[in-house]
């Protein structure tokens, strides 16, 4: 008697190490203002007016670091390297 296959559903496509949820971390450093923390999470990351970077701003400072973005590899990289080359203290990227 051969044992029975057991086919498990699938959760991601071929490919799928590109994909997924790639998350862009922010994390607190002494040499970065809030207004210039502010000011690159409202340049780079899409739908995120200023109002909104000083509130991400406040939350890295008290907690160390905030998730600012999450999504695709690909284009996580680019928000994480415009962030960097504004200047901001990144994590490396985390796949979640």
């Amino acid at each position: 008697m051969t044992p029975a296959t057991i086919e498990r559903p699938r959760v991601a496509g071929p490919g799928s190490g590109l994909g997924g949820h790639w998350r862009v971390i922010v994390l607190n450093d002494n040499h970065n203002t809030f207004d210039g923390v502010a000011a690159a999470l409202a340049r780079v990351v899409p739908g995120c007016s200023l109002d909104q970077g000083y509130a991400i701003a406040d939350q890295i400072h008290n907690a160390g670091r905030a998730i600012v973005w999450s999504g695709q590899k690909e284009t996580a990289e680019l928000y994480w390297e415009q962030l960097r080359d504004a200047g901001l203290t990144m994590a490396p990227l985390e796949q979640g």
